[in-house]
């Protein structure tokens, strides 16, 4: 029987935590950036999930995060109409990067050379950072606003996902290569380079795609609305966690359930600081974020 995990706990966000993002493994270990509706991303090691720091600039509402692989830079997507590199080291903001309507999605290329930025607008843009002045590469084609865009296949196609549907592009050409539907909208989607595997949750759907066909290889429903789920590179299980605040594993080849948590037992258990306030702001819309001036802190 297979040891059962205690997860690590990590305080400091005052408002729902939406998205998160780890880095490649470095000669310092590797890296946790989180995204928070609090406007406030923080950067925390890995393994333990010891606070370093916080990037202070945003004035509205972070709804995603990423760090390069070696951890170097960070880029953050916000509700007041910008995107943000960072130096991840000093916590030092380097770019601004305007955008007509809220960004939702950041994603380096390998070489951490190029950003690709998607949002409420419905459009992808590719900043070259060596030139941030540049107009981007602009790609259009989604009808509803994009909630997540990645690299992927080495950087030569860009993945990403509206309400209901998710889409395939060629970089070079700047052309959708095909198109997938599905019947609720999408959640989450991570792109899992080892094998070329896509995982997108809807409704309580866990569906897991080819990335390079987004032909279907398997999918499986899950007891309650899912929220996100996460593959693990060796293919060996998933994780999910859904609206009924438990958290699943599955092994990924049989479909078996392998363990959950009870969300609310773990967070009495480690006796997390939680209030109804959080839980009403859960609910509000992604679009009511009003703009604020953020606290004085010592950056990262």
């Amino acid at each position: 029987m297979a040891m059962r995990q205690t997860p690590l706990t990590c305080s400091g966000h005052t408002r729902p935590v939406v998205d998160l993002a780890f880095s490649g493994v470095t000669p310092y270990g590797y890296f946790l950036i989180s995204a928070c509706k609090d406007g406030k991303p923080m950067l925390r090691q890995g393994d333990t999930g010891d606070w370093i720091g916080t990037f202070l600039g945003h004035k509205g509402a972070v709804w995603g995060a990423t760090l390069n692989k070696d951890a170097t830079k960070a880029a953050t997507a916000a509700a007041d109409f910008t995107a943000k590199v960072w130096d991840a080291v000093s916590g030092d903001e380097l770019i601004t990067l305007a955008h007509k309507h809220i960004v939702k999605s950041v994603d380096f290329t390998q070489d951490s050379n190029y950003l690709l930025t998607g949002g409420q607008d419905k459009l992808l843009r590719i900043y070259d950072l060596s030139k941030p002045e540049a107009e981007p590469d602009v790609v259009s084609g989604h009808t509803s606003g994009i909630k997540k865009a990645l690299w992927s296949s080495d950087d030569k196609q860009i993945l990403s996902a509206d309400d209901k549907t998710v889409r395939l592009w060629d970089r070079s050409t700047m052309t959708e290569v095909k198109a997938l539907n599905v019947a609720m909208s999408v959640s989450s989607m991570e792109y899992v380079p080892e094998g070329q595997i896509l995982v997108i949750t809807y409704g309580k759907t866990i569906a897991f795609h080819s990335a390079e066909t987004l032909e279907q290889i398997k999918s499986f429903e899950a007891p309650a609305t899912i929220n996100s789920a996460s593959l693990h590179p060796e293919k060996e299980c998933l994780v999910a966690g859904g609206e009924d605040f438990k958290l699943y594993k599955y092994d990924y080849n049989t479909g078996e359930e392998l363990e959950e948590e009870n969300a609310e037992a773990a967070k009495a258990r480690t006796s997390l600081p939680g209030t109804a306030e959080e839980e009403i702001e859960e609910v509000a819309s992604e679009n009511s974020d009003s703009v604020y001036s953020s606290t004085p802190e010592v950056k990262a």
